[in-house]
């Protein structure tokens, strides 16, 4: 149970950051319902403009989620039946099952055992695996910017030239992370974000985003989330899908947007607390060089399953939330049993039993920041 009089630290608190951007969120959302366009409405142009402005692409293409920005960017390239598409097995499963559902077939790649991105090495082998055996043509990488830190794209992209494939940035954690001075967002071929509640920019529903350099692919993306139409409404230039990103929330992007560098440099504060307190106790997160990260997950390591147990139930009982990304790598996962090759990812099959994932969001005080390294500290040192 809770100590008396003590609130409980939750894991992500959108409450106090709508209290902190009320009256401007209001004002936005008031501004919406006045138009009454809540599709397509000039809010969303402007969250382009802005979001495009912020990270320094070329073209950004709104739509309705992160997983259908996944699927409009490969969909754009043709990529279905016969096509291998390398992806980290230790990640969500939104970047696998999106090559799935347009008939390709995901890779699954191991992943560095410090940093959680994609193993450069393990990717090589990987595609010498499926041109070996010859029943698959690679055709793209999926790079995931996991937790708020970006992938190695210098490395990406040079294994991708070499191979002729496309590169699609999974930035859906860590939109606003920096990698060699510059902001996510050009790094691929084409970038895709989501604006799901919890991410660093969150929206108050599902939306996302897609940047690229290519005004033919903005163009294309742009057909593909409205039914693949032309330059009329019942002008129908291809198979597309309903991928918009609605007009309400839009106007609640603009908002957090506002606010959102900094928000990003307070969760680094506390990225850097937590460090600082708990290196004697436990992994805390290795940072890719050169860059800076969102903080979308704070995610420490403990020596096995039985200290994270030991860990999570000394949080819990001090009314402090903590979370586990992922249990289990997407390889062993039952929907992706079928297409897995049989490949062992020995990083990927051992983060599930000794990773934790801590409170960080931009309202945590420093307070409870020291609450969580204190009860941490009193469960797992000596």
């Amino acid at each position: 149970m809770n100590a008396p009089n003590i609130a409980p630290i939750p894991f992500l608190d959108l409450k106090s950051q709508q209290a902190r951007i009320g009256p401007a969120l209001r004002a936005r959302l008031d501004a919406v319902l006045a138009h009454g366009q809540y599709i397509l409405g000039p809010e969303v142009a402007e969250l382009e403009a802005r979001l495009a402005a912020f990270c320094g692409a070329a073209h950004c293409v709104t739509v309705s989620s992160g997983t259908d920005a996944l699927q409009i960017a490969l969909m754009a390239e043709g990529i279905g039946v016969g096509d291998a598409v390398f992806l980290p097995a230790f990640t969500y499963t939104a970047t696998a099952e999106v090559p799935l559902l347009l008939g390709a077939t995901p890779v699954f790649v191991d992943v560095d055992p410090r940093t959680f991105q994609l193993d450069l090495g393990n990717l090589r082998q990987r595609i010498a695996d499926v041109k070996k055996a010859g029943r698959l043509r690679p055709r793209a990488i999926i790079g995931v910017d996991l937790f708020g830190q970006p992938a190695d794209w210098p490395g990406l992209q040079a294994i991708a030239a070499a191979e002729n494939l496309f590169t699609l940035d999974d930035c859906a954690q860590s939109f606003g992370a920096m990698l060699g001075g510059k902001r996510l967002g050009s790094a691929a071929d084409a970038t895709a974000t989501s604006f799901f509640p919890s991410k660093p920019l969150g929206a108050y529903g599902d939306g996302g985003a897609l940047f690229t350099e290519s005004p033919a692919r903005a163009a294309l993306y742009r057909s593909l989330r409205t039914h693949g139409e032309g330059t009329t409404r019942y002008e129908v230039e291809r198979i597309g899908m309903n991928g918009r990103l609605d007009t309400m929330q839009a106007a609640v992007l603009l908002a957090k947007l506002d606010v959102f560098e900094a928000e990003i440099a307070q969760r680094e504060a506390i990225a850097a607390i937590y460090d600082a307190e708990l290196a004697d106790v436990l992994e805390t997160p290795a940072r890719v060089p050169d860059s800076s990260s969102a903080w979308a997950v704070y995610a420490v390591l403990l020596p096995n399953a039985a200290a994270r147990e030991t860990a999570q139930a000394a949080l819990k009982a001090a009314g402090i939330a903590s979370a586990v990304y992922y249990p289990r790598p997407l390889h062993r996962q039952p929907a992706y049993a079928a297409c897995h090759d049989g490949a062992s990812l020995p990083v990927s099959e051992t983060l599930g039993d000794r990773i934790m994932a801590l409170p960080i969001h931009p309202d945590l005080t420093h307070a409870q920041v020291r609450r969580v390294t204190q009860t941490l500290h009193a469960a797992l040192a000596g």
